[in-house]
This record gives C-alpha cells, structure tokens and sequence, in this order.
C-alpha cells in the first residue's frame, strides 16, 4: 500500500519518512487548503526525501480560497511549476476552475503540457471535487488524453465522510478503465486507511494523518 502523506513544510519530513510514508505531497499553509512552499523547502525537502528514495509531488497553487485564477496567478503557477522541475521534484499538484465550477481546459492543456515537457507527474487536485458527478465523469477521457498521472479526490464535499462516498468513488475507478490513477484523501487515516483502500479496491491513499508519528 502506497501511503502518501500531506505535509506543511519541511519539519516532519524525516520523522514522516521514518514512519513509513512512502510518498511526500509538500504544501505551504494547510489551514488555506494548501499552497505553494518556498524555493528552499522544496530543495531541501527534495534531496533528503530522495536520499531515502521517496518522491515528493509539489502543491502549485498561489494562494488559499476557489481555483479560478487570473492572467497573473496562472503566470505565477507555471513558474513555480518549472522550479518545482528545477529542483527534482517527481510531480505537480494543481487544478484551475472557470468561475462557472468548469475544469479551466485553457489553463491546465497549458499546465499538462509543461509537466509532460518537464518529465513530471502532474496530478489533478481537490479542485475535482467542485465539479458535479457528471463533469467529473465525462472529464476522464480529456484528462487521459493529455496525460494526467491521477485524480486526488475525496468522492464528495471534504466534510463528508470519505466511505459515505465509496460509490461515487468507485464509479470513478472504474470510469478510469486503469488510463488514470484515483488516489482517495481526507479523512484518511493511519487507523482506517486499510479498510478503506480495501473498501475501494485501491492501492494508494493520501492524507495527513496517514502515518502514525507517536
């Protein structure tokens, strides 16, 4: 089981590792939902989690609130994602949303195409679950064709619990015909994460309690 843990910063990394996190999504400021690190952090985050051979997907998002960006917040993210290249990391976490809760196909064809020429993963984050159960599904094929890695998702509104969505989810895994990776977060804990990957028939699952740090 791939267990990827949601980090703030470069503190807990070590202890994260330790633990037995196998892969590291690194953040800035949680409590906004999670925004871009700094330069430093996500150099030195990079050489000591590569040093232990675990590798570091980096958050691209300019600031906390909704996903709609404008010209200068998208100019912000594609630099930072082409630091987060510079600097090693294995993927990009990122989304962008039209004030109407549409997937922004301008923006990402644009950020999907940098992360593929940049040789790094890029994963559609929790900006998916703002979309309506029949845009998410007929959004598969579109994000296949240009080349998203997985879809980090909750099944449903972050509040919720995440098995009160395991149908949704599971039509999802299936809808991806095994083309895209759905990595199931929020609410997932070291306590449950077993049953829930069980539950969902899933092989990775992401969150912040996902190791234990006793």
């Amino acid at each position: 089981m791939l267990r990827e843990i949601c980090v703030e910063n470069f503190t807990d990394i070590p202890r994260m590792i330790e633990a037995g996190a196998n892969r590291i999504e690194l953040n800035n400021d949680l409590g906004a939902g999670g925004t871009t690190p700094s330069f430093g952090v996500i150099k030195q985050s990079i050489k000591y989690a590569h040093q232990h051979q675990i590798p570091v997907v980096v958050m691209i998002r300019p600031r906390g609130g909704n996903f709609v960006y404008n010209d200068d917040e998208f100019t912000i993210m594609k630099q930072d994602l082409q630091v987060a290249a510079i600097l090693g990391a294995d993927g990009v976490a990122l989304g962008c949303l039209t004030a109407d809760k549409q997937l922004d196909k301008v923006k990402m064809t644009e950020l999907c195409a940098m992360a593929r020429l940049l040789k790094l993963d890029l994963v559609l984050h929790m900006a998916f679950d703002e979309l309506s159960e029949d845009q998410q599904l007929e959004l598969i094929p579109w994000l296949v064709e240009h080349d998203v890695t997985r879809i980090l998702t909750h099944g449903g509104p972050l509040g919720t619990d995440i098995l009160d969505n395991s149908v949704r989810l599971k039509k999802l895994i299936s809808a991806t015909d095994g083309k895209i990776e759905i990595l199931p977060g929020g609410g997932i804990t070291v306590e449950n994460y077993e049953r829930i990957a069980l539950e969902l028939g899933v092989t990775q699952v992401h969150g912040t309690k996902i190791v234990s740090m006793n």
